[in-house]
C-alpha cells in the first residue's frame, strides 16, 4: 500500500462524502486506502459513508475524542508507505495524490510535505506554508507588524508572506488540513500529541519532524481546496478556550526552557489577553447556522485555527 488516508468525521456527513468523492476520483497509478474515523457524530454520517463507500474503513467511536487521538486511532491501522492527514472539508484534484506521493518517493529526505491549499474564492490558506511561532514571530504577527511590512522577512517569520506560493521550498510547518508524512518518519517521532485537543497538534507534530532532522516540504504543482468557515458567527466557549490553550501547551513544551521569566510571562499575559478579547468580541458576534465542519470542528473553528493554529 503506498498511501493511507485518514479523514476525522464529526458531523460532517456531507462534507466528508464529497471529500471522499473527490479522492476517489483521483488519477493516480499509486495504490491507496481511505479510513475514516467518526468522532461519535449525530448526523447519521457513519451509515451514511458505509452506505455510499462500502470500501472505506471506518473507525466509529463512542465519543468525540479530538483530532489528535482520532487521527493517531488510524494511524495505527493503516498500511501504507505514506499517511495522509485530510480534513473532512476538503477537495483534493485528480492529480494531488499522484503528485505528492511522486514528490515524496523522489526526496527520501523528506518527512513531510504539504500542497497550496486555496479557499472556495480563489485566495491562498495561509496556513499551509509556515514557520514556526516564535515568541518573535507571534508578537509581528499578532501586532499586524507583518501586515505593515510584507516583504520583510524578518517580520513575516510566522505566515511567510514574503515568499511566493507558487514558489516550492522547505518550511517549518504544514496544515494538518493535508499533510502528508512518511512513515519511517512517523515510526521514529511518533503520532500526534494528543495533549492537543483540536489546535496546534499538526504544528507540534511539524517541529518534532523538524527536530528529529527531516525535511519539511510545500510544494504547489498541484492543490486541494479547503471549505472553511466563511463568516462570522458565535463559537462555543470550549472552542475558544481550546485555541488558546493549544498556544500556551506549544510554548512551554518548545520554549519554555528556551526563554527567561520575563519573556515566558508575557508570553503568558499576551495569550490571556488574547483569549479574554476573543471571549469579548465572540459576544458580541450575533449568532447564526454553524455549518459543522472536519474533525470535530465547526466550520468558524477552522476558520479560527487556520489563522494562528497554535
Amino acid at each position: 500500500m503506498d498511501a493511507s488516508i485518514i479523514i476525522v468525521n464529526y458531523n460532517t456527513r456531507q462534507l466528508t462524502l464529497d471529500c471522499l468523492g473527490s479522492v476517489y476520483a483521483s488519477v493516480t497509478s499509486y495504490t491507496y486506502e481511505i479510513i475514516v474515523v467518526d468522532n461519535a457524530s449525530r448526523d447519521d454520517s457513519v451509515q451514511a459513508i458505509q452506505k455510499a463507500y462500502p470500501q472505506v474503513q471506518l473507525i466509529a467511536n463512542r465519543d468525540n475524542t479530538g483530532f489528535a487521538k482520532a487521527n493517531n486511532q488510524g494511524i495505527k491501522v493503516a498500511k501504507g508507505r505514506y499517511i495522509l492527514l485530510l480534513n473532512s472539508d476538503t477537495m483534493v484534484h485528480p492529480d494531488t495524490l499522484h503528485t505528492m506521493v511522486g514528490f515524496m518517493d523522489r526526496h527520501p529526505e523528506m518527512g513531510a510535505s504539504g500542497c497550496k491549499v486555496i479557499l472556495p474564492d480563489g485566495s491562498l490558506d495561509k496556513a499551509c506554508k509556515r514557520g514556526f511561532p516564535t515568541p518573535s514571530a507571534s508578537f509581528y504577527y499578532a501586532f499586524g507588524i507583518s501586515r505593515m511590512f510584507p516583504d520583510r522577512p524578518k517580520f513575516n517569520q510566522y505566515q511567510l508572506g514574503h515568499l511566493s506560493p507558487d514558489d516550492e521550498y522547505p518550511v517549518d510547518c504544514l496544515v494538518g488540513a493535508f499533510m502528508l508524512v512518511r512513515r519511517e518518519t512517523i515510526d521514529q517521532v511518533g503520532g500526534l500529541d494528543e495533549t492537543f485537543f483540536m489546535y496546534g497538534e499538526d504544528i507540534d507534530w511539524c517541529y518534532r519532524i523538524k527536530e528529529a532532522g527531516w525535511g519539511i516540504y510545500y510544494y504547489p504543482r498541484t492543490y486541494i481546496v479547503h471549505y472553511k468557515g466563511g463568516s462570522a458567527r458565535r463559537k462555543p466557549m470550549k472552542i475558544i478556550y481550546e485555541f488558546h490553550r493549544a498556544m500556551w501547551v506549544f510554548h512551554r513544551k518548545h520554549y519554555a526552557k528556551r526563554y527567561g521569566l520575563l519573556t515566558n510571562t508575557a508570553v503568558w499575559f499576551g495569550i490571556s489577553l488574547k483569549f479574554s478579547l476573543s471571549l469579548i468580541s465572540n459576544k458580541l458576534v450575533r449568532p447564526g447556522p454553524q455549518k459543522e465542519s472536519a474533525s470535530g470542528h465547526t466550520a468558524a473553528v477552522h476558520e479560527t485555527s487556520s489563522e494562528v493554529k497554535t
